[in-house]
C-alpha cells in the first residue's frame, strides 16, 4: 500500500489522527518530527534554536526522502513540510496527501499548551497563527490530495472521512 502523508498546520490533530489512522489500517506510523529528534538527539525547539528554521528544514527533506522510499506508512508531518517543493514531489510520488485543516482559534487551543512550537513562541501567538495559516494555505492546498476540516470533530468521524477519501470518495 501507498504512503499516506498528514499535512496541516500544527495544532490541527495530525499526530492524533495519523496514530488513529494507521492502527485503524494496520500500517506503520511514523513521525517525521520524531526522527528528525532522535537522529539530531536534541528536541525541534532546540534545532531551531541552535541552528535556524533552514537547517531544520534540510534535515526534513532528507528524512522525508528517506521514508518515501518504504511502503505501507502514515507519515505525520511537520507543519511546514509543504514549503519545499521537492517534498511535495516525493510525497505525491510515494502517496496520498491529506490536509487537516482548523480555524485559528481551534489550533490556539491546542497548541497554547506545548511549548515546544518555536514558530509560535513570539508575543502575540493568535496573531502568528493567521499569518502562518495564510501564508501556507496555497502550499497546503497545490500539495494535498484530499483536505479534512478538524475544527471541532470527533477523531471518529474525521478517521471515516479520510478513510472515504482514501476509498475512492471526496472531501
Amino acid at each position: 500500500m501507498r504512503n499516506i502523508y498528514i499535512v496541516g498546520f500544527m495544532g490541527t490533530g495530525k499526530t492524533s489522527i495519523s496514530k488513529a489512522l494507521a492502527e485503524d489500517l494496520g500500517l506503520n506510523y511514523i513521525s517525521m518530527d520524531n526522527v528528525i529528534e532522535e537522529r539530531e538527539n536534541r528536541t525541534i525547539n532546540d534545532i531551531f534554536a541552535e541552528e535556524g528554521e533552514e537547517y531544520f528544514r534540510s534535515l526534513e527533506r532528507e528524512v522525508l526522502e528517506e521514508i518515501a522510499g518504504n511502503e505501507g506508512q502514515v507519515v505525520d508531518t511537520g507543519g511546514g513540510v509543504v514549503l519545499d517543493e521537492e517534498n511535495v514531489k516525493n510525497m505525491k510520488n510515494s502517496g496520498t496527501v491529506i490536509c487537516l485543516w482548523s480555524d485559528p482559534g481551534t489550533i490556539r487551543k491546542h497548541t497554547q499548551k506545548h511549548g515546544h512550537r518555536p514558530l509560535l513562541n513570539v508575543e502575540n501567538p493568535e496573531e502568528r497563527i493567521q499569518e502562518l495559516i495564510e501564508c501556507r494555505r496555497p502550499f497546503y492546498v497545490k500539495a494535498s490530495d484530499f483536505h479534512i476540516d478538524t475544527s471541532g470533530g470527533e477523531k471518529k468521524i474525521i478517521l471515516g472521512r479520510i478513510k472515504d477519501c482514501l476509498s475512492g470518495g471526496e472531501e
